[in-house]
């Protein structure tokens, strides 16, 4: 990680955003700011935690090892999203990888500070049990699905899940290209797998492609996928 010579504006991530104004001296004390390249890992599966992430801008894939040379995509997390949280409590180490998927800054708090700023800013620490609660709903959601659900409907909730968090960009694709492998480790399918149910989507005139670009042209009929 190579430390970015302009350090946050302190109005992106939830700590800015929820802290007393009392408080925002010491965040600015405290905070690290950094950049990384796309493809750069910001920590490992199975590092120890020593701090906590925001991400100022650019994306992340969050990610973990699933079986013998695959992957699972956990989530992905974008500007104002905290990744690292997965590491805090029990034995303090990482269960999960996060690796840029573009250049990416990032604010850093070390461990201490941040749950000293949990203790003194009530607002910052609801809203995060908050946070908590739903990514645990989803992930609850995922797993169900990955049981029981098929492919096509598997691809159709994450398509429609990662319209809901990045909208759409000026040209009307979903705003996270992705590349079909990265689709196949978020949904839980092989490669093969999801390329077939792709052009199958596309051929049924569900969604378009451009590269690695994904635009839902019939939201309402890959819902219908998701119930069947």
């Amino acid at each position: 990680m190579k430390k970015s010579k302009a350090p946050c504006a302190l109005q992106t991530c939830l700590v800015c955003r929820q802290c007393l104004p009392s408080w925002m001296p010491a965040v600015r004390e405290h905070r690290r700011n950094f950049g990384i390249k796309k493809g750069a890992v910001l920590f490992r599966e199975g590092d120890p935690v020593k701090g906590i992430f925001f991400l100022e801008a650019g994306t992340v894939k969050v990610h973990k090892h699933w079986a013998e040379g695959k992957e699972l995509i956990v989530r992905f997390a974008r500007a104002g999203d905290i990744v690292g949280h997965r590491g805090v409590g029990g034995d303090l180490t990482y269960p999960v990888t996060a690796t840029a998927m573009e250049v990416v800054n990032v604010c850093y708090f070390d461990l201490d500070f941040f749950n000293d700023t949990l203790r003194v800013n009530h607002e910052l620490l609801y809203t995060l049990m908050m946070f908590y609660a739903a990514e645990l709903q989803e992930s609850e959601k995922r797993m169900r699905n990955l049981a029981h659900m098929s492919v096509k409907g598997r691809l159709a909730y994450a398509l429609l899940t990662l319209k809901n968090k990045f909208g759409y960009d000026r040209d009307g694709f979903i705003d996270l290209p992705l590349s079909r492998q990265d689709l196949a480790s978020y949904i839980g399918a092989t490669y093969e797998t999801t390329f077939r149910m792709l052009a199958a989507m596309t051929a049924d005139q569900l969604i378009a492609t451009s590269g690695r670009s994904i635009a839902l042209t019939d939201e309402k009929r890959l819902a219908r996928l998701m119930e069947e």
